[in-house]
Parts: C-alpha cells; sequence; structure tokens
C-alpha cells in the first residue's frame, strides 16, 4: 500500500505506527516502526498498552515520493525466544546483509535486545534462536562509524526496565537513582564482525551539562529516558533521546561514540500523545527528523502514526529546535 507523504503528516494511514528509525540503503529511504495494533488498552507505566506484535518496513524513493508499506518482515511467533510485546526496532547493513535489532520480551517477561537477518532491506528477517548475549532493556539503535565500526545503543526506563539492571543483572525491584543523584544513561557496545554479538560488555553513557556535572535523574528536562540514537556531522557525534515524562527530543554532543556526552538543547518540542521517538538520517544533502505522534488517532497513547520533517544543523554545529505544528 502507498500513500504519498508531506512534511509533518503521516506517513500512512491504513496503520499505525511508531518509533521510526530511518536509513538510505541503496540510495532508498527505508524506514523501521513498530506497529501498533488498533487494541482498546488502558494505558499505564508498565507501557502494557503498548502491545505490537510485528513489523512493517516502509520506503520512499525521495521526499515527495509516495511511501511504500513492503508488508510484514517479522512476527513474535517467528523469534524462538520472545513472548510479546515487539517495541522500537532499528536496522543496519553490512557485508551485503541486513540486520533488523528489535525488544521484545523474553519467555519470563525480561525485556532483551534480538536480532534478525534478511537478504534485502524491506526483509523478510529471520531472527536468531535467542537475544544477543549481554543485551537487556529496550530500544536498540544500530551506528556503523565512517571506519566500519558498529555499535548498539539502547535502553529506557520504567516499561523499558533499564533501572532493573544497576546491579548487572536483572533485579525486579529495583528503583531508579534519587533525584540529585546522576540520571541512568543509555547502554552501548560495540558489536563484533558478525553483527550478532558484542564484542565487549556494554558500558553506560555519561551526560554531562556544560560544566562536566552528570545529569541529575530529577532534571526531567534534559535527563535520558529513553529511545537513544547517534548520528554523526562534521566530525562530532550527536547523541539524542527522549526525555520521557517531559515529551521533549534533546541531545548531547561528543568526540567520541561512546562519550562522555554534553547535553545541548532541545530538537523537538512535545508532540500530541505521551511517548516520543524519533531517528535523524542525512539524505540527498539534507537532513531530517523521523518522528511519531498520535494525531491519527485523535490523541490514543497506543496508537500513533510516523511524521518527518527536515532538521538543520546550525553553522556552529547546534540543532535548530522543531516546533511540529507551527
Amino acid at each position: 500500500m502507498t500513500a504519498k507523504p508531506s512534511f509533518n503528516q503521516p506517513l500512512v494511514t491504513h496503520l499505525y505506527t511508531a518509533d521510526p528509525s530511518a536509513h538510505v540503503f541503496e540510495g532508498k529511504l527505508y524506514v523501521y516502526p513498530s506497529h501498533d495494533l488498533d487494541h482498546e488498552r488502558t494505558s499505564n507505566d508498565n507501557g502494557d498498552q503498548y502491545d505490537m506484535e510485528d513489523y512493517h518496513v516502509l520506503s520512499m524513493d525521495a521526499p515527495d515520493a509516495p511511501c511504500v508499506d513492503h508488508g510484514e518482515a517479522l512476527h513474535v511467533s517467528g523469534v524462538p525466544w520472545a513472548s510479546q510485546q515487539m517495541w522500537a526496532p532499528d536496522a543496519a547493513f553490512k557485508d551485503g546483509k541486513y540486520y533488523l535489532f528489535f525488544p521484545a520480551r523474553d519467555k519470563d517477561g525480561v525485556f532483551r535486545i534480538g536480532a534478525a537477518v534478511g537478504e534485502r532491506p524491506e526483509g523478510p528477517f529471520r531472527a536468531e534462536p535467542s537475544w544477543i548475549d549481554g543485551t537487556f532493556s529496550i530500544d536498540p539503535a544500530a551506528f556503523v562509524d565512517d571506519d566500519g565500526r558498529a555499535y548498539l545503543f539502547f535502553g529506557g526506563l520504567w516499561g523499558g526496565q533499564l533501572e532493573k539492571w544497576q546491579g548487572g543483572s536483572f533485579d525486579p525491584s529495583a528503583e531508579g537513582p534519587a533525584g540529585n543523584e546522576p540520571a541512568l544513561g543509555p547502554r552501548a557496545a560495540e558489536l563484533a564482525d558478525d553483527m550478532l554479538s558484542l564484542r565487549s560488555a556494554p558500558v553506560e553513557l555519561s551526560i554531562v551539562d556544560a560544566d562536566g556535572r552528570p545529569i541529575a535523574a530529577g532534571d526531567e528536562e534534559r535527563r535520558y529516558f529513553e529511545g537513544p540514537w547517534m548520528h554523526k556531522h562534521q566530525g562530532r557525534y550527536y547523541l539524542s533521546y527522549s526525555t520521557g515524562t517531559t515529551h521533549k527530543i534533546v541531545y548531547a554532543t561528543s568526540d567520541n561514540p561512546l562519550g562522555p556526552f554534553v547535553y545541548q538543547g532541545t530538537i523537538l518540542e512535545p508532540v500530541v500523545g505521551w511517548t516520543t521517538h524519533h531517528s535523524i538520517v542525512e539524505w540527498d544533502g539534507k537532513w531530517y527528523l523521523f518522528y511519531h505522534d498520535s494525531s491519527l488517532s485523535g490523541g490514543a497513547d497506543n496508537k500513533r502514526c510516523v511524521k518527518f520533517t527536515e532538521l538543520h544543523h546550525e553553522e556552529d554545529g547546534s540543532i535548530r529546535t522543531i516546533r511540529p505544528y507551527e
């Protein structure tokens, strides 16, 4: 199914989509979103309303070209270790193969990060028999640097269970840090050459203010919540993420993909709906922000739609704030 999108309008309207990860493969723009089901669910902090079970892949030949839905690329029934909740995915390409990274709950209800392999960017994808050893939580984001080294970033609070892993293993009773303590950061690890395992154990990324002080857990305007994304512009690494409770996409920069990262400012002001999740991609010499809101469903938290708009880096490297409804 196809539709002709435009800035800040839904890419597709025949199904609900969220959490878009955008990449340019083979000269075409591919979007890897999660797929919200048209179910009635009560929202809670655990995220039970987000009961997604499969992935579709979207593509566009140009920003003003029709958006094509390539259909189902992977279903939870094809993932041996997973039980439910196929949340925000991402994709990468290396050595002639395409890799889909995705979170799901295992048979014990613990979120893990899995991988699936395909021959084409639109799939279908074949899931590996188990999750990637050493991974946990949600929101994987793959980043392949200019030198060919690949990294996986992940982690989300509350329903994403990141705070449950502070001690190195899953503790269902663990709580996050106090408001005056450093906020939890996303996890990152270099991927091995096979793109299906980690070369090293995940590390926590440090996000600090301009004076080098860690962003505090109570600083909800700036602290990390979920949805990490990495892009590189003029040699600088940009870590962008959702603040969760304050519903913004913000960013921090570093000279190293593993940080530390210095907080810089807001990319996207709040949108309709509770969650906000994004990706940033360069396409034919311009930069674009892909994001979601709940405008298609009239505001339902679990029925969202993917949108995009142009993103601008200023001469000093800062990113111009986007106000999506102006």
